[in-house]
């Protein structure tokens, strides 16, 4: 087995946690997954294969299902399985179990976890472990290699998949004896559960998978240098709070390291207690409620004129589980210019990779906002205390002036905006929407409400097209009692749209809405605007052909399959399918080609340059902001 040390831990900048801390998380709630002391004494080692122990070490640690495909390597580990009380999901392919691992994780707060076996099938994990990575989400991918002495000589379906992904877990294993395996597990959750979130590979070879060994259980955890830092520098939030009680334009800019630490009522409290607007990245969708007034909205390449101005023009900026990343930034160099820094985040990496902090907050979000809670009140009991009506003033008259919305498509086609605003309104806030990647992602962010949190899915940094269907499974097997609608792109959808088979099979029914504008409308969008209207390669024939007709496809995987193409019969559609709670329901949306995502800070440009409209930027006094 590879041990971690603070050097492999800490493999890449991003992950550099070696910093001294306190113990790792003991709330229930992220470490669910860690071993618990036995109550009275241990029981007595039991004779199991190393591919019995994997399972046995799976049902400790309270998996209740799990997404694979068997193959040679992993074989052994599928023969416990059979009798096993963890459930596991047969997908179509490897891409599928990643995906509905990570949406499992995202709707539940639980480690996802997906199976596979050597060389393909492990390789076709990587994307969504890639995809995990960069949106922090806690998945154990579990991989056959390989017999140990065959490791190194080509052999067939071999690849070394610990190499392959070193750059994009959190950590990784490969296991070099069976007794080792309850240890590896145990540790592999942990670690993908406490601290920064994030995805850890378990390689076992297949003949340690086959070798005789014992199991017992609990394992001891072995993790040295791994003490996540939970709570911030008293001196630190001090000086925040001083900050946040003294600035003119504040604004709290809240990402997806919020919703990881459960941390959403603290937030509203927070919030409430200083009056401060609240900017919400796209990977924090539904930590504060969108009809909150605080909130301005989405920031970044497609956020709120208010949202997007409110950062650029700040004197203070309280960054709380947020990276800085380019598409809320925009070209860096001219960010927010006249903002101080407050940056709390649970990796020490993140802070000042990208911006410099004036006050860097290594914590845990809910106790950074827990403890900033406590440090305003003193300041506000001390008597000082901020006079925002001046900004809010300013900020209510952008919310005004330039709130979101669109135009009715001038050749009288279906609105994609309407379709999705219409879809949000219907299901109401209490449903789970994952969303592909491109147009219609930035569309379901934009025109369904987020009221609470862990409503809202989607592949944030590492922008996977795929992602909606494999993910709305994994949503609705961890929810089984909420609805779950999946909202794709027919460029997207034909990716992925295989493992709705597996839903009609498993009996797990999402629904899909297709906006279906013919084209990879995101990157048509970019040609329009920046490559003289050069369509190269993204027409998909799904309108001028119809191929594939999404109804029969629906229907070929056993699904539901409905059309709807004008706009009267939006409501009545999306009715039918709220309806149908049996079996997986698709709905194909024709939708015009043409449609816009607006506001838009095209790529490399400065924030300044937010344009409302094709060819219109909003319009703003000098001395406005």
């Amino acid at each position: 087995m590879t041990r971690p040390t603070p050097e492999t831990l800490a493999h890449s900048a991003r992950r550099a946690r070696a910093a001294a801390g306190p113990a790792p998380d003991t709330d229930a709630a992220r470490v669910a997954a860690t071993p618990a002391a036995p109550a009275v004494r241990p029981p007595a080692p039991a004779q199991v294969s190393g591919a019995g122990s994997l399972v046995r070490s799976l049902e400790a640690l309270g998996v209740d299902v799990v997404f694979g495909i068997p193959g040679g390597a992993i074989l052994p580990a599928y023969d416990p399985l059979y009798d096993s009380t963890v459930r596991h999901i047969l997908v179509r392919h490897e891409q599928g179990a990643g995906h509905a691992a990570t949406g499992y994780a995202q709707a539940t707060g639980r480690v996802g976890v997906c199976m596979a076996t050597s060389g393909p099938g492990a390789t076709n994990l990587v994307t969504p472990i890639a995809d995990a990575y960069m949106d922090s989400v806690p998945v154990v991918a579990i991989t056959g290699q390989v017999a140990r002495p065959a490791i190194g000589t080509d052999a067939f379906q071999e690849a070394d998949i610990q190499g392959i992904t070193l750059p994009i877990t959190k950590h990784n294993f490969l296991v070099q004896n069976a007794e080792e395996i309850p240890q590896v597990l145990a540790e592999a959750f942990h670690l993908a559960s406490t601290g920064r979130p994030g995805p850890v590979l378990v390689d076992i070879p297949k003949d340690v998978l086959q070798a005789p060994t014992t199991f017992t259980w609990p394992p001891t955890l072995d993790l040295p240098g791994y003490r996540p830092t939970l709570h911030p520098h008293g001196k630190q939030i001090r000086e925040a709070a001083r900050l946040m009680t003294s600035s003119r334009r504040p604004v709290l800019y809240v990402g997806g390291g919020v919703l990881k630490a459960g941390a959403t009522e603290g937030l509203r409290r927070l919030a409430e207690l200083t009056g401060i607007p609240v900017v919400t990245t796209l990977m924090a969708l539904g930590a504060f409620p969108d009809s909150h007034p605080q909130h301005l909205g989405m920031p970044g390449m497609h956020g709120t004129v208010a949202a997007v101005y409110g950062l650029q023009k700040a004197d203070l900026i309280v960054a709380l589980g947020a990276r800085f990343d380019d598409r809320v930034t925009g070209r860096l160099d001219s960010f927010a210019p006249d903002a101080a820094v407050v940056h709390a985040d649970i990796d020490p990496a993140e802070i000042g990779k990208n911006r410099r902090a004036d006050v860097p907050v290594v914590g845990d979000a809910q106790h950074v906002i827990d403890e900033l809670i406590a440090a305003v009140e003193a300041e506000r009991a001390a008597g000082r205390t901020a006079d925002l009506a001046d900004w809010w003033t300013q900020l209510d008259d952008l919310r005004k002036r330039y709130p979101l919305g669109y135009e009715e498509p001038a050749d009288g086609t279906l609105s994609p905006q309407y379709v999705i605003k219409r879809l949000g309104e219907i299901a109401g806030p209490d449903a789970i929407y994952v969303a592909g990647v491109g147009q219609h992602q930035m569309w379901a962010s934009q025109f369904i409400s987020y009221e609470k949190p862990y409503t809202w899915l989607n592949s944030g940094g590492l922008g996977t097209m795929g992602y909606a269907v494999p993910a709305a499974m994994g949503a609705k097997v961890g929810k089984p009692d909420t609805v779950v609608w999946g909202i794709d792109g027919d460029g997207c959808f034909q990716m992925t749209n295989q493992e709705l088979a597996t839903c009609a099979l498993e009996g797990i029914p999402v629904k899909i809405a297709v906006i279906n504008n013919g084209n990879l409308g995101m990157v048509r969008q970019w040609q329009t605007l920046f490559y003289g209207e050069r369509y190269s390669n993204t027409d998909l024939g799904t309108h001028k052909h119809r191929i594939p007709d999404f109804v029969k496809l629906a229907e070929a995987l056993g699904c539901v399959g409905l059309r709807c193409e004008n706009a009267a019969d939006v409501d009545k559609t999306i009715a039918a399918a709220m309806e149908i709670n049996d079996a997986p329901v698709v709905i194909d949306f024709v939708v015009g080609k043409d449609a816009m995502v607006w506001p838009m800070v095209a790529a490399g440009t400065s924030n300044d340059e937010i344009m409302f409209a094709r060819g219109v930027r909003p319009a703003f006094d000098e001395d406005e902001l």
